[in-house]
């Protein structure tokens, strides 16, 4: 498929290693765990590149110099409950200073629309670049469900982070939320008749928790 504008595939060889790991059907959840938070790690930095910064000046143990620091930007990070937790850890390693809020979002077995049975967001997600954290952009109904509540709250400036993605639910979300870019680590083939990215790698949150 055409990459579209609002697509950002973190193509980098550990990342695709750790990727053919965790599709392993064999790969164990405490390995499986692991591997999630190295991903989540190399996904920020493409993620959070263009944060602003600015020049202070400070002295090494050499001489004075004018260095880098990130300029203050407010992060929050929402994962959508349950697997968006697995790509969390590695993100607040990055930037431990961001707010985290929550989105609980379940998949209708019948319909495969996202409904809603929790959420808390900080009060200032308005000021915030909000972050939405999910594994999987698969069907795009729960990605789409998130962000519009966050946009109900105020939300302005709104990212996607997903280990795999489906053309279907990139389509989808672009069509909702056209100005949301989803940063991912791999775009796969196509959904199942379940609405499952295949060949994806099964259920995160079954995978990460060792549940079916």
């Amino acid at each position: 498929m055409n990459t579209p504008s609002n697509l950002i595939v973190a193509e980098h060889p550990l990342i695709a290693h750790k990727l053919s790991l965790m599709r392993d059907k064999a790969t164990p959840s405490m390995q499986f765990r692991h591997l999630l938070r190295e991903v989540s790690l190399l996904l920020g930095y493409e993620l959070l590149r263009d944060l602003p910064t600015e020049l202070r000046d400070i002295e090494t143990p050499a001489g004075a110099a004018r260095v880098p620091f990130l300029k203050g930007k407010k992060l929050t990070f929402v994962p959508i409950l349950r697997a968006g937790n697995g790509l969390l850890d590695g993100l607040l390693e990055l930037v431990p200073s961001a707010r985290v809020g929550h989105i609980g979002l379940y998949r209708d077995p019948d319909t495969l629309e996202a409904v809603e049975y929790y959420c808390k967001l900080p009060d200032d997600i308005a000021e915030r670049l909000a972050v939405v954290v999910d594994p999987m952009l698969a069907t795009g109904h729960s990605a789409v469900a998130a962000i519009s509540r966050l946009k109900d709250h105020g939300a302005r400036e709104v990212r996607l982070v997903c280990l795999l993605a489906a053309p279907e639910g990139i389509a989808e979300l672009a069509r909702a939320h056209p100005g949301v870019r989803v940063f991912t680590a791999a775009v796969d083939a196509h959904l199942n008749d379940h609405g499952y990215i295949v060949p994806g790698l099964g259920d995160a949150g079954d995978r990460m928790f060792g549940t079916k």
